[in-house]
């Protein structure tokens, strides 16, 4: 169609608006919608619809281009009527246009929010010369050829060519409806000579021609490779079925025979063997190099290296036991109690759930040694897994055999390492587990600690039931305040506290001397250590709970002492060795192997000035003093807290503060001598962070020794959350803050009345070296803190 001459002579005189086409290429005699998001291309149409719905479409030369200027426009384009305009609620317009004729740009007009182009028509040719008709005719014959083979040209369209005359209508209706370039479609749109038009065309039929050609043959041989590996399945079925007939069904190129007759010996569940024959008679059907055949097979491997009937007979000898936890470890006497009380249970009953404990405790006390001794004492198999950083559900219950690279969670690997079905599993650092997007591995684990629900656990990969009850389950942790609740509900809680030095004397001796003289082959020589070189070692190289580092401190000098008998030969002739290397570690030449002192008495303990309290608290490391300061300042009453202290410290000294001023009167507390003043409370150490219920004594004490500016008594320490009305609150975590006052060489220790009880589990040196004061008010509190009250 074209546009009326009038028509055009308007539009041409006032200029048209333009559309500049990245993906798309406009032939005249060609309907095509499509869609305009950029804002000048949309303000180009809304001027077109506004003057005769007439647009000029061209291509720009870089698709990429956002905001092409004149330069990058291509100068030929097809003049259009917009047949249908829809905005879109996203913005964007959808055009369903006509193309009528192509034009030439003569002239740019770029405005501020749209292109318009002054465009002169290009003339169709109306004479047909000899060679005009050749080409189109040559044109044709190969559009018919390439129609033939393309098979997505409808006959509606190849009627139309037979009927077109036009050299320039033909190129531009095969070029509307035949799969090609763009850019080969834009050479074709914007060449003006008809015959190199027609002569361009003839040539892109040809190779489109070859192209579909090129792909026929590609996909015919891909058919035949299909249709022969269908063929090869079909003959290979035959084979079988012939061998079977004739009995020559010996050949398992699979493995089926030998797995199934794994799976018979292991006395599987009748629901887990009953999965197993489906998995089987899937393998028997599959070829052998079939991914799906690996994927099943590696299936009832798993399934067959489980332990499903396996296990060991418990030790029922309750003395034999006890010899091998005290050969094991020092003290720690409600664990191996513990212990003993199963072994008793199992003497009268055949079947019984294994219990699920948490060792919780300080670093270095034990907890994970502990889990190996039960082990032993009850002679079963140890397996351990860590659960700290364990982020993802699937390391516990594992991932579903479809995935690739699937595997069984670490519970049912760990099962497979163990051999039997009742070992004694560790489940290390479980208060060090976090969670994300990939799921809660702690929720994960409410089956598998679960005595009512642990028979039936399933796992991801299995997708059968594992019984899981035979199992002893032992936790560690450093708290239980980072444990869920619902975990923590499932498993009998045993608190492994720190040591004194008086025990951790006697493990060194019995146990960390011996060890680390094996470990590092001088378990032959003469080597000793006295008592006060461990004490020192104890007192001056380490500060801990544990004796994790104390183990540390004593390698370290038999690794020293080792280099000495290297460089001397010794270790050449062990019997000559045993009568000349002798060596006795003292606290005099203690220096020589582990250098200067690192820990000394603090002064700041030994200096009793107004102001100061100490205070014990309860770190995942075990106990510690908190030491609080208190100074007076010349100010406007301001409240200044300082040392990193947590939202319960805070209100802790509020409270405090509140109280001291509630009670002036009867604590004989000048009021005008600090109402006026600034008070800045300090715990040092400001870079730790310290929260907790339990400073309310001891800043109490420190903001009424400095108000009053008398000392507390030297050597005190004390714990206790207070209230505004004078009580004195139970705290927790006893054994390990007096532990902390003990090994500090504190000599008094002031508690609540209600914690009367947990002094009871002290050890006697440290119940024996300390004074206990009780109250469960401030005001008596304070009366036994300070001399002059």
């Amino acid at each position: 169609m074209k546009v009326s001459e009038d028509t055009f002579l308007k539009y041409n005189k006032n200029r048209l608006s333009m559309i500049p086409l990245r993906d798309i290429v406009v032939f005249p005699h060609m309907v095509l919608p499509f869609f305009v998001g950029r804002e000048k291309s949309i303000r180009a149409v809304e001027d077109a619809m506004e003057n005769g719905r007439i647009i000029f479409l061209t291509a720009q030369k870089d698709k990429q281009t956002h905001e092409p200027d004149a330069s990058e426009i291509c100068d030929v384009g097809t003049i259009a009527r917009i047949l249908q305009m829809l905005k879109l609620p996203d913005g964007t317009v959808r055009l369903l246009v006509e193309g009528c004729e192509r034009a030439h740009i003569v002239k740019y007009s770029e405005q501020k929010n749209l292109f318009r182009v002054h465009v002169k028509a290009i003339k169709e040719t109306k004479e047909l010369t000899s060679e005009v008709e050749a080409l189109i005719r040559t044109v044709k014959s190969e559009f018919y050829t390439f129609a033939a083979l393309y098979k997505k040209i409808s006959p509606e369209v190849i009627t139309k060519i037979e009927h077109v005359r036009n050299p320039d209508n033909l190129v531009d209706t095969i070029c509307a409806h035949t799969p090609m370039t763009i850019e080969k479609k834009i050479e074709l749109l914007t060449e003006v000579d008809h015959k190199k038009r027609l002569e361009n065309l003839v040539l892109t039929l040809s190779n489109e021609k070859s192209m579909v050609e090129l792909e026929h043959k590609i996909q015919t041989r891909i058919k035949k490779r299909i249709e022969k590996s269908q063929k090869n399945f079909f003959l290979n079925e035959q084979l079988k079925e012939i061998q079977r007939e004739l009995g020559k069904d010996q050949d398992d190129p699979a493995g089926v025979k030998d797995i199934e007759a794994a799976l018979k010996k292991k006395g599987l569940p009748e629901e887990v063997f009953a999965r197993c024959k489906k998995e089987l008679k899937r393998l028997s059907r599959l070829q052998p190099i079939s991914p799906e055949a690996g994927v099943i097979r590696t299936y009832l491997e798993w399934i067959a290296d489980i332990p499903w009937q396996e296990m060991t007979d418990d030790n029922r000898d309750i003395e034999a036991a006890r010899r091998i936890l005290d050969e094991d470890h020092y003290d720690l006497v409600k664990v191996k109690e513990r212990i003993l009380d199963f072994i008793a249970v199992c003497a009268f009953t055949q079947k019984i759930k294994g219990p699920i404990l948490c060792f919780v405790g300080p670093p270095g006390t034990g907890k994970t040694s502990l889990g190996r001794s039960v082990a032993r004492a009850l002679n079963r198999n140890f397996v351990r897994i860590s659960l700290g950083g364990v982020r993802d559900e699937a390391e516990i219950r594992g991932h579903r055999k479809t995935y690739i690279g699937a595997l069984p969670g670490k519970i049912i690997q760990s099962m497979k390492r163990a051999g039997t079905k009742n070992p004694v599993f560790l489940l290390d650092e479980v208060d060090k587990m976090s969670r994300d997007y990939r799921g809660d591995p702690a929720s994960a684990l409410l089956e598998v600690l679960d005595p009512e629900q642990n028979n039936t656990f399933m796992d991801h990969y299995l997708e059968v039931h594992y019984d899981l009850s035979h199992v002893m389950f032992i936790t560690t942790a450093n708290s239980v305040h980072n444990i869920p609740y619902p975990l923590l509900d499932r498993m009998e809680v045993i608190h492994v506290s720190g040591y004194t030095e008086y025990e951790k004397e006697r493990i060194a001796e019995g146990f960390l001397v011996p060890k680390q003289l094996r470990e590092n082959g001088l378990s032959w020589a003469d080597i000793r250590f006295h008592k006060t070189a461990l004490r020192a070692i104890i007192r001056e190289y380490t500060k801990e709970s544990g004796v994790r580092n104390l183990e540390r401190e004593i390698a370290d000098i038999v690794r020293k002492i080792a280099r000495e008998a290297v460089k001397k030969g010794l270790h050449l002739d062990e019997d000559e060795a045993k009568k000349e290397f002798r060596i006795r570690i003292t606290r005099k030449n203690l220096s020589v192997y582990l250098g200067k002192e690192k820990f000394r008495e603090t002064l700041l303990l030994q200096d009793n000035k107004p102001g100061f309290a100490c205070g014990l608290a309860w770190t995942e490391k075990g106990g510690l003093l908190l030491p609080v300061e208190v100074v007076l300042l010349g100010g406007k009453g301001d409240f200044i807290l300082t040392g990193s202290l947590g939202d319960v410290m805070k209100e802790s000294a509020q409270a405090a503060f509140s109280f001291l001023r509630s009670q002036e009167e009867v604590l004989k507390i000048p009021g005008a001598s600090y109402r006026k003043k600034d008070i800045h409370i300090h715990v040092p150490e400001g870079s730790i962070p310290k929260d907790g219920p339990s400073a309310g004594i001891t800043i109490t004490a420190a903001l009424y020794s400095a108000i009053r500016n008398i000392p507390v008594r030297k050597g005190y320490a004390m714990s206790g959350e207070i209230t505004l009305t004078g009580r004195l609150l139970p705290i927790g975590g006893v054994k390990e803050k007096v532990l902390a006052a003990h090994r500090n060489a504190m000599t008094h220790v002031l508690l609540p009345t209600e914690n009367r009880k947990d002094i009871d589990e002290l050890p006697e040196e440290v119940k024996t070296s300390l004074t206990f004061l009780f109250t469960d008010s401030i005001q008596e509190g304070l009366s036994l803190l300070f001399e002059d009250f």
